[in-house]
């Protein structure tokens, strides 16, 4: 799968215009064919895999990014007063959907949360619009594997008193993180479990 250079056809601005299903079928494959791969690697868990999902060249691709916020956001409770999540694997979904809020006419900031407090200025943990007191947040994540970066974007959020009710994510690792969100009281779905992505994998002959 290479970037367009060349004028917008029909063919490469499906983001724009393929209706849900197409684009989540489209969206599969890009992951497949981008961001799926088989080795030996340790995860940001610590863990060791046989496969590694490198979700930023999904999220970060034009057409992916846009698909993203898509699909991500006819998700979100109509209630939703902003989109969150932990710096750096979330910061482009969070942004993709808050972007294509504009086009739905209904108006969604977006928040990044950092990892460690900014060490100037105001020391916050939280960046983007201040939201009014118990406002209620979804935290969005790119991969889930045991849960914990979204966990902690979800206490930070609660911390600075805004409310949050559930989790979504790109990839369900199932390697505990639906658990634990269950444990939490959080409500999670994910667009694609990794067996999906992995027979996909298979069908293209990889």
């Amino acid at each position: 799968m290479t970037y367009p250079t060349e004028t917008p056809t029909q063919s490469n601005i499906w983001a724009a215009t393929a209706d849900l299903t197409t684009l989540r079928h489209k969206l599969l494959d890009l992951f497949t064919q981008l961001a799926y791969q088989e080795g030996d690697f340790v995860l940001a868990s610590g863990l060791r895999s046989s496969y590694y999902v490198n979700k930023t060249q999904v999220t970060l691709h034009p057409q992916g990014a846009l698909a993203v916020g898509r699909l991500l956001f006819p998700l979100l409770p109509t209630d939703t007063q902003a989109v969150a999540g932990l710096t750096l694997g979330a910061d482009p979904i969070v942004t993709a959907v808050s972007v294509v809020s504009v086009y739905e006419n209904r108006l969604i900031p977006a928040l990044i949360i950092r990892k460690e407090a900014k060490g100037y200025g105001t020391k916050a943990y939280i960046e983007g619009p201040i939201l009014p007191e118990g406002a209620k947040v979804v935290v969005l994540e790119d991969v889930v594997t045991t849960g914990q970066s979204a966990l902690k974007a979800v206490e930070r959020l609660k911390d600075a008193g805004y409310t949050v009710e559930q989790v979504i994510a790109l990839v369900d690792r199932r390697q505990g993180g639906a658990e634990l969100y269950q444990s939490a009281g959080l409500k999670f779905e994910a667009l694609f479990s990794i067996e999906e992505i992995q027979k996909r994998y298979r069908e293209l002959g990889n």
